[in-house]
């Protein structure tokens, strides 16, 4: 990272955490995803479970088999190999009320809201209410000016390459936006675009955690 990009990217993460203090969220500033890693696994103390989602900002650190060897942590995760989708969701339905969540977030305007799309729900519904801390890693390239341009991201960059990546993963997943790359507005029943969350603050102080890093991280 240049200087210029290194001092801009400080000085937007720091009106951003501003911003969050006024919304009653926490934030944080890091310049590396190394030095993001070892600030969350910092922030989580056994004994607890944490719910694994999924994210692509999260698991390019690496940080789900670290997790899972902090002491006293009972990572639940609906991920593991051989999971029938029946016991997969039975294990985010009890993320709901896991302590801690670590995920991303597809957008965050420079006024400090969070802007979430998701597939089967459980994630904004996390976010919202039930893990007693919420901690999102955001990579600056997620930083908007506002709510239309949040929307204008989510749908036209983060849907499309979230679908790619699936369907690198299993060729059978391909909704519309995987054969153009645009968003079609479809109803398709792979359709990861099914509930919006729009969070603007937190009535429980400090519950909700933003780790800002200074370099790209997922879509």
């Amino acid at each position: 990272m240049d200087e210029p990009t290194r001092k801009f990217r400080q000085m937007t993460a720091e009106r951003l955490i501003a911003h969050f203090k006024k919304r009653r969220m926490h934030g944080s500033y890091v310049e590396t995803a190394g030095q993001a890693r070892e600030l969350v696994l910092s922030m989580i103390k056994g004994p607890c479970s944490v719910i694994r989602c999924g994210s692509e900002s999260v698991g390019s650190l690496g940080l789900w088999p670290k997790i899972a060897a902090l002491p006293e942590v009972d990572l639940i995760d609906p991920y593991v190999a051989g999971l029938t989708p029946q016991e997969g969701d039975e294990r985010r339905r009890r993320g709901l009320t896991a302590d801690i969540m670590v995920t991303s977030c597809n957008a965050v305007t420079l006024d400090g809201r969070l802007i979430n799309l998701d597939g089967t729900g459980n994630r904004v519904a996390a976010m919202i209410f039930g893990p007693r801390k919420v901690i999102l890693v955001v990579g600056m390239n997620k930083i908007v000016s506002d709510l239309d341009s949040a929307m204008d991201r989510v749908r036209d960059f983060a849907a499309p390459m979230n679908n790619l990546r699936l369907s690198a993963l299993n060729p059978a997943h391909e909704p519309p936006c995987t054969k153009d790359g645009r968003c079609h507005r479809c109803a398709s029943p792979q359709k990861i675009c099914n509930a919006w969350s729009i969070i603007e603050g937190q009535r429980d102080e400090g519950r909700i955690h933003v780790v800002l890093v200074g370099e790209d991280l997922g879509y």
